[in-house]
């Protein structure tokens, strides 16, 4: 059986010309992109765009790798367009806020719709048979998912397996999350996308990384490099390779491989371009524990309220937006409003908490952390 391919190209900052120079080496080393796209035909680029903010933040894709992916097949002939659908918000506004709309208009690319969908049946799929798909992606020829590389509670890493839920529309978004409070559940549902889409190729923007509480609320960390590939499994591989990740403990890595969409393992992959061990961060922030099954019944429930991680807020640095309110997935709602001496603040109800992590992840001050309770730590050695 052939390896798959990943490209890793050093790129040490957002220079247009860099970027350009590095993703054209990568697509030579791959193939040429000729081999990639037709003249004419429809591709949709993806970035993270899981909110509108400045690309220093390293939250989204930065504009630098969108410009240059996307500058790259339209020279191949295709008509380029791009979207996401961010965790609160339209597609349109986030793009703008995130400095990608300005390279956009400025490139010739079209906004695709990533605000409205339809359903879509996928028999073949570990877990999720039907699902609900942007149109954008739909009516697309083919579909290359720009990920940024960040740490992520849930998955350990968000890459480019992880990139393709931004293809559901919107809020529908968090019904999954409630619908499948297992990570793991979670996890083959992600594949199950992407066995659905079948992303024509990834770029991932891992030249500045985000460590610690990501997806939103974390450090930039330099890594220095751009990785492409037509596998997103065998890329998010060897992302994790960079960032001192056993690969094992990327949530999508086995279902991903079971259901066909890469492999994982380092023996199955190529690493074409510049060498690995130079640019891995060994301590780089990110959590290297298995993340813990989701759990029902009494006992199993004092369990996981006593010992699997836990979103916290630090009520100095809240400011009451109720974000995290909002974003909460669960009908029996895990936060609410309680009254404290500062005011209003959110309050969580952990035999509620499905450890879904949205509110973490979309909070605008950085105010939530997932942290592991004291039994988790003792028995789990967390």
């Amino acid at each position: 059986m052939a390896k798959s391919r990943v490209a890793l190209i050093t790129c040490a900052d957002y220079t247009p010309e860099k970027v350009y120079a590095a993703l054209q080496k990568g697509f030579d080393l791959l193939g040429g992109i000729g081999s990639l796209v037709k003249p004419g035909e429809k591709i949709v680029l993806k970035p993270n765009v899981l909110i509108g903010t400045d690309p220093a933040r390293c939250v989204t894709t930065h504009p630098a790798v969108l410009r240059a992916a996307g500058q790259l097949f339209q020279r191949a002939g295709a008509e380029v367009f791009y979207g996401d659908s961010p965790a609160v918000g339209g597609c349109d506004l986030n793009l703008r806020l995130a400095g990608l709309k300005k390279v956009g208009d400025e490139a010739g690319f079209k906004v695709a719709d990533f605000d409205h969908g339809r359903e879509v049946s996928h028999p073949q799929a570990l877990l999720a048979k039907k699902f609900t798909l942007a149109h954008g992606v739909l009516e697309a020829d083919g579909l290359v998912t720009l990920p940024k590389l960040k740490a992520h509670p849930l998955a350990r890493l968000t890459g480019a397996v992880k990139n393709q839920f931004g293809c559901v529309p919107g809020l529908l978004k968090g019904q999954f999350h409630a619908k499948m409070p297992d990570p793991y559940d979670f996890a083959a549902m992600l594949v199950d996308i992407n066995t659905f889409i079948r992303p024509r190729f990834c770029i991932m923007d891992a030249v500045l990384a985000m460590e610690g509480n990501g997806p939103r609320s974390g450090q930039p960390r330099q890594v220095g490099a751009l990785l492409l590939s037509t596998d997103p499994v065998a890329l998010d591989s060897v992302a994790a390779k960079l960032i001192n990740l056993d690969p094992e403990l990327v949530t999508t890595s086995a279902p991903g491989e079971k259901a066909g969409l890469g492999t994982y393992h380092y023996e199955n992959i190529d690493i074409l371009g510049d060498a690995v061990e130079p640019l891995i961060v060994r301590d780089f922030d990110v959590v290297r524990k298995p993340m813990p099954h989701a759990v029902s019944g009494r006992l199993r429930t004092w369990i996981k309220n006593s010992g699997t991680p836990r979103p916290i807020i630090d009520l100095a640095s809240c400011n009451a937006c109720g974000t995290c309110i909002k974003m909460c997935p669960v009908g029996a709602r895990a936060l609410d409003w309680m009254q404290t001496d500062n005011g209003r603040k959110p309050k969580y109800n952990y035999s509620h908490c499905i450890r879904c992590y949205c509110c973490q992840e979309t909070c605008p001050q950085g105010a939530i952390h997932v942290r592991t309770p004291w039994l988790g730590r003792v028995v789990f050695r967390a």
